[in-house]
């Protein structure tokens, strides 16, 4: 791979290979990619980092095996038990007979602050407190054809690449022309507990199916706090609201102090949805890839990070056709991860009783969903065998 002017740092002409929008794991993991190939990247973040992003901060184990960085200090807690309820009642306990994890607990903070690390060791170079404010591809500006990106103050930055990674509501997303069919609101809170309720949750994690369609509630444990929140569609704030505090009261957390308290939004791109417009890429929550049922979104943010970065440094050295083959190839890897995912929120929304059941009273339905977790099966590869698509089709029924 060939770069036209010299490796290490910004050219003369203030002209990076690449830019990446936004600190995210999508921004950082592709980012350094984009480094370790040998291109000149700058990374620019609105926030300071560390900061606060609402994240129920589990790591299932594609996200741990896609981190490329030793996890280990940043685990705070490992579940290997789940209780699962079906909107607060029908309690029922499995726990991995292997002792093996479910999940590994992080604060997101952290984890986004240890990627940028990595990126920065990598070569990148980082620039936070940048607010972008618009994008324009180039013909006449330094080193063109290039991509200028827009900041609030300060001098323009240019890229031959730009890969936007800076989430659902993000300039690189609306410059793309990126389109969602499903927008769902999560409402989480982290809860500083006692001792005594911190030993209750410890190595057990709870999954509530709740009473909007479609909608879930979390208890991710994290020593002395509790990770809190629930997700549905958008479309049903008010008993998304509802539901919420219900759940926090029945969790007798109501009085509890409250770390963080907030809301946000997630995004999943329609299956025609653009990924590319010129020499703009995007990855993770800006490009609208996660798990429509569980809405998970880091692992699908580190590996489409890591694609868009190795496309992004191929395309500055002038394989203008791997900027091409990018929207094929994320459309190969998660195409049919999102494709199943839909499949079982439509069964989800609308028999939860049923779903419940089968999860807690069919024999292998636990290991099956410790191996999806783990990483070691997909739901797409288990809605291919006949026997789970036709209970799946019909429960969506």
């Amino acid at each position: 791979m060939a770069f036209s002017e010299p490796l290490g740092g910004e050219s003369p002409s203030g002209l990076f290979d690449v830019v990446v929008l936004g600190a995210g794991p999508a921004g950082t993991t592709a980012a350094r990619a984009a480094a370790e190939a040998g291109a000149r990247v700058c990374l620019l973040e609105r926030m300071d980092v560390p900061r606060y992003k609402t994240c129920g901060g589990g790591l299932v184990g594609l996200s741990m095996d896609h981190a490329r960085i030793d996890l280990a200090p940043l685990v705070r807690a490992r579940v290997d038990a789940l209780t699962m309820t079906l909107d607060g009642h029908r309690t029922f306990t499995r726990r991995r007979r292997d002792g093996q994890p479910l999940l590994s607990m992080v604060m997101r903070s952290e984890l986004d602050a240890a990627l940028l690390d990595a990126a920065k060791a990598a070569g990148v170079e980082v620039r936070t407190g940048t607010h972008v404010t618009g994008l324009r591809e180039d013909d006449t500006g330094p080193g063109s054809p290039a991509v200028t990106v827009q900041v609030r103050s300060g001098p323009a930055i240019h890229g031959r690449v730009v890969v936007g990674a800076d989430g659902t509501s993000g300039r690189a997303g609306t410059f793309v022309g990126v389109t969602c069919d499903q927008v769902d609101v999560g409402l989480e809170g982290e809860f500083e507990v006692s001792a005594a309720v911190a030993a209750e949750w410890s190595g057990r994690m709870l999954l509530d199916w709740g009473p909007v369609p479609g909608s879930y509630g979390w208890v991710f444990p994290k020593g002395r706090v509790l990770t809190v929140g629930v997700i549905g569609s958008r479309d049903e704030g008010p008993a998304l609201r509802s539901y919420y505090q219900a759940f926090v009261d029945r969790l007798g957390l109501t009085d509890a102090p409250r770390l963080h308290d907030s809301g946000h939004l997630t995004r999943v791109r329609s299956e025609s949805s653009p990924l590319r417009r010129g020499r703009v890429i995007v990855a993770g929550d800006a490009a609208g890839l996660l798990d429509p049922w569980t809405r998970e979104g880091i692992s699908f943010a580190l590996r489409s990070g890591r694609l868009a970065g190795t496309s992004a440094a191929a395309g500055a050295a002038g394989d203008l056709g791997a900027l091409e083959r990018y929207p094929a190839r994320i459309g190969d890897v998660f195409g049919p991860e999102i494709t199943a995912g839909r499949s079982v929120l439509a069964a989800f929304a609308r028999r939860p009783a049923l779903m419940h059941a089968m999860m807690v009273g069919v024999p292998g339905t636990f290991g099956l969903f410790s191996r999806i977790v783990e990483g070691r099966s997909t739901v797409a590869r288990q809605l291919r065998r006949p026997g789970v698509a036709a209970a799946v089709a019909a429960l969506a029924k």
